[in-house]
């Protein structure tokens, strides 16, 4: 995927002029960042081609397509005491730039609203472009053996300055609230291609956790 020219596209949907491109430069800079194992454009690709493969269910999916390009924007794994967290960074940082390109203020509002709804990945009920962001961020879940495997290491080294017994408590705490839910994701599309298996990995990975 041509990240930059799918990002000028999908802004073009909206109205939006002036520096398109320097805009999505900023943001793949932010993705393309050395401290990025999971959280990177690998990330972001894989997330805009499930929200390409799940639009058909949102109520607007180029909104969900610009929510996507700004939800892990700004990633923290340590946040401090006080501190926004990074879904709220993001959806702040998405609010400003779209505005500045001159994108609808309703337009923004709801993109931001989208991008903090993956703090929690719990999208209202009838909240269709919810659903299609959060599913599509979440489809990693499903991966084969390999790339679920690639997609937990590479976790496990964005939080390298977490000791080993605390990031396990709080893996485990993250994957038990996903698995808790009666459904992990909320599209039907989802549901039918990604429940089963994403339930069979979290299964796997927490075994090994408290292993």
């Amino acid at each position: 995927m041509d990240l930059l020219a799918a990002w000028t596209s999908v802004c073009r949907t909206q109205g939006a002029r002036g520096d398109l491109v320097g805009a999505g430069q900023r943001l793949l800079a932010a993705y393309g960042s050395p401290a990025r194992s999971y959280h990177d454009q690998r990330h972001l690709a894989e997330v805009l081609t499930r929200v390409d493969e799940l639009a058909a269910e949102a109520a607007d999916p180029d909104l969900v397509r610009l929510a996507a390009w700004f939800h892990d924007a700004v990633y923290l794994t340590a946040p401090r005491p006080g501190e926004p967290m990074g879904e709220e960074l993001s959806a702040a940082l998405a609010e400003r730039d779209l505005l500045s390109l001159g994108v609808a203020r309703a337009a923004a509002a709801e993109i931001a609203r989208l991008v903090r709804l993956t703090a929690t990945h719990e999208p209202a009920e009838g909240d269709t472009n919810g659903a299609v962001l959060c599913d599509a961020d979440l489809a990693v879940l499903a991966g084969d053996a390999d790339r679920y495997a690639a997609y937990a290491r590479d976790v496990r080294r964005e939080y390298a300055a977490m000791p080993e017994e605390l990031f396990r408590a709080g893996r485990a705490k993250v994957l038990r609230s996903l698995v808790k839910a009666p459904a992990l994701f909320r599209t039907e599309r989802g549901q039918m291609w990604w429940e089963a298996a994403a339930r069979i990995n979290i299964s796997a990975e927490l075994q090994l956790l408290d292993g």
